[in-house]
């Protein structure tokens, strides 16, 4: 007489812990998960932490399918001056150090070109706050891509480089300047500068930026006026589970209300050449378990609400990538071409990586690739130009047609 077969729930979860068991029954189910149920999630290992990432990749096809996206962008980090002095950065710099640059309209727009020969469809636009900029640089930056390649999408300024702006435009209000920027041809925002949306982490971690309320104030309006933006979250250096678990909470609210978040993306801490490690007594960054708990956990507490789950394979390598894309995360992320800020950190895992080795990747896990734009749509990619070898950025346009100054010591 044959034994009967069990239902396939109690298959799937056999072995975990009971608490791990009764938030994922209760995920399985389409309920959605609180903070408490995420914060037993982190701590998820072992057995738990493997059915935790089985459970979020079947709920990655039931959201998205077995399709994986990734973007053709570049990265253009325009200065690294800084005196915002947050602990977890390596790549800020004082005006007067040896290695510090400031990059002129010139340098940024012969990168842009460059980005363009190379079938980019998105640069992504970043740098320190610079004390000698006001608020019309960043509309400058955007005025002048946007008269030479208008087709390009800019996705540009973290809510720290707006909450500066802002305030250096002669009184004019977030909302104005975040529609002056739309209407020069921003085209969506990142959600960076958001590490941990909890207050007394932030203090700790860079006390001289914006506050919780002001970074969620930025992003909410940016949607408000038509801009989009990604999210994001900073793990492996101080924080707990219950920091991460209000992070998220924050984030799905925030979603609810505008609808405005493209994608989550989890970045891990690159501790090795920062203060908060060196000096502070930090983590030693994420550890494999974090990396893969975060996009799991992300993907069971976020749905239905965001949909898009990005791996950061400067953070974690593409070898964890591909397991992460296995754990919950659908979407690659983009080619980068270049990368300053994880790098200065001391991250070993470069700064571009091209777009055939990417679907490679996708396609050897099992999944199906497809170009993506920066709001997720699909892209009929253009033929591929050659870029020319060794380009030299900085004298890539014609005299004539300089727009600025590069300073371009220590790229």
């Amino acid at each position: 007489m044959s034994t009967p077969r069990q239902p396939l729930t109690e298959t799937i979860l056999r072995g975990t812990s009971a608490p791990v068991r009764a938030v994922l029954e209760r995920s399985l189910e389409g309920r959605e998960l609180g903070r408490a149920d995420a914060e037993i999630l982190l701590g998820a290992l072992g057995r738990d932490l493997q059915v935790l990432c089985s459970v979020a990749d079947a709920a990655r096809f039931d959201d998205v399918g077995d399709e994986i996206s990734y973007v053709i962008c570049r990265n253009i980090n325009f200065t690294n001056i800084c005196y915002v002095g947050c602990s977890f950065c390596g790549f800020a710099r004082h005006k007067h150090e040896e290695d510090a640059y400031d990059r002129g309209l010139d340098d940024i727009l012969a990168r842009c070109h460059d980005a363009v020969a190379r079938n980019a469809s998105e640069v992504c636009i970043q740098g320190g706050i610079h004390p000698n900029k006001d608020g019309f640089w960043y509309r400058d930056i955007v005025r002048a891509i946007k008269a030479e390649l208008p087709d390009l999408h800019i996705h540009a300024f973290s809510p720290e480089e707006i909450h500066f702006a802002s305030q250096r435009c002669d009184g004019m209000s977030l909302r104005d300047y975040l529609t002056m920027l739309r209407d020069e041809g921003l085209g969506t925002i990142p959600g960076t500068a958001a590490e941990i949306l909890d207050d007394e982490v932030r203090m700790i971690l860079s006390p001289r930026k914006l506050m919780t309320e002001r970074w969620t104030e930025i992003v909410t309006t940016a949607h408000e006026v038509g801009l989009r933006s990604s999210s994001t979250l900073m793990y492996g250096h101080i924080e707990t589970p219950q920091h991460i678990s209000s992070h998220l909470e924050r984030l799905r609210d925030i979603q609810k209300r505008t609808g405005g978040f493209t994608e989550f993306v989890p970045l891990g801490f690159i501790h090795h050449k920062t203060r908060l490690f060196n000096e502070q007594g930090s983590r030693h960054g994420a550890s494999t378990p974090e990396d893969l708990r975060l996009i799991a956990v992300s993907r069971l507490f976020l749905r239905p609400w965001i949909k898009n789950v990005q791996i950061s394979w400067v953070k974690m390598g593409l070898k964890l990538g591909q397991v992460a894309l296995m754990s919950g995360a659908n979407d690659f992320g983009g080619t980068l071409m270049e990368e300053s800020i994880s790098n200065a950190a001391g991250s070993e895992h470069g700064d571009h990586v091209e777009p055939d080795t990417i679907e490679r990747l996708i396609r050897e896990i099992g999944r199906v690739p497809y170009e993506r734009t920066t709001t997720y749509g699909r892209r009929v990619r253009p033929a591929r130009a050659e870029a020319p070898l060794n380009l030299e950025l900085a004298q890539a346009r014609p005299a004539g047609e300089r727009h600025g100054v590069a300073l371009p010591s220590g790229y």
